[in-house]
């Protein structure tokens, strides 16, 4: 059941929430943040369902699990899709936004989702990023009604996060897949590897898919690290501004 379906009768009981993301590294494609959410009554069955940390399992099982999920009507579940381009622009604008903190707003904008649709959350667990105790009292003094678990393997730990986790990375997964590269420059093509920096089917596609002048597709976060030694033959484009006056 996604987020956008009508209110189940069990969100009027105590819910729990579980929290993740996937795509935080790559240089390449959306960070995604994904929400599984149930009744707290709903927890036991919840734990035979064999979720797990998404990363430990092969893609088609956590289609599988993916799917399954999204068939259970006593499950709900939700994602915030963070293209590569809102991620550079926010980093490198001059009040500059960390990933940490794009990472907290997604997460808050979730549980203010669920919670506006008018599921009864009591319990979110979430995987840390950063301090995991400043980020508990962040969240606890945003959503005072809710009690919060923040822990690192939080999706190793807590089936709710696990779901999460394969929500996320599902989701990504598929976005990566589906790409369509809306750049038309010559030789373009889609084998980029699995997008992180260490990839050398990922720096190989970056090295031969920069321009001198519009820089990289928008499937790159330009922002990364990984992208200066890519960007030493891009010139610099000065912009004037002309004024004229009317006597």
């Amino acid at each position: 059941m996604g987020s956008e379906t009508a209110l189940p009768k069990w969100a009027s009981e105590p819910c729990m929430m579980g929290i993740d993301e996937a795509g935080r590294g790559p240089v390449l494609g959306p960070m995604v943040y994904g929400c599984l959410y149930c009744a707290r009554s709903y927890h036991n069955t919840l734990s035979t369902l064999n979720f797990a940390d998404s990363k430990t399992l092969k893609e088609e099982k956590r289609e599988e699990l993916f799917e399954n999920l999204k068939a259970d009507e006593s499950i709900g579940w939700a994602v915030d899709v963070i293209d590569p381009w809102e991620l550079s622009a926010k980093m490198l604008k001059k009040n500059k936004i960390n990933l940490n903190e794009i990472s907290h707003d997604s997460a808050i904008g979730l549980i203010t989702r669920v919670l506006n649709m008018g599921v009864l959350l009591t319990e979110v667990y979430v995987d840390t990023v950063g301090d995991a105790e400043k980020y508990r009292i962040k969240l606890s003094e945003r959503f005072p009604a809710v009690k919060f678990v923040v822990a690192k393997k939080a999706d190793s730990l807590y089936p709710v996060v696990s779901g999460a986790s394969i929500v996320a990375k599902v989701t990504r997964d598929r976005a990566l897949r589906d790409w369509v590269l809306v750049e038309t420059a010559e030789n373009m093509h889609r084998n980029f590897g699995s997008g992180y920096p260490g990839d050398p089917v990922t720096k190989s596609w970056l090295q031969h898919h920069k321009h001198s002048v519009f820089g990289f597709p928008t499937l790159v976060r330009f922002s990364w690290g990984t992208c200066t030694a890519y960007s030493k033959d891009i010139v610099e484009v000065l912009c004037m501004v002309v004024y004229a006056f009317m006597y």
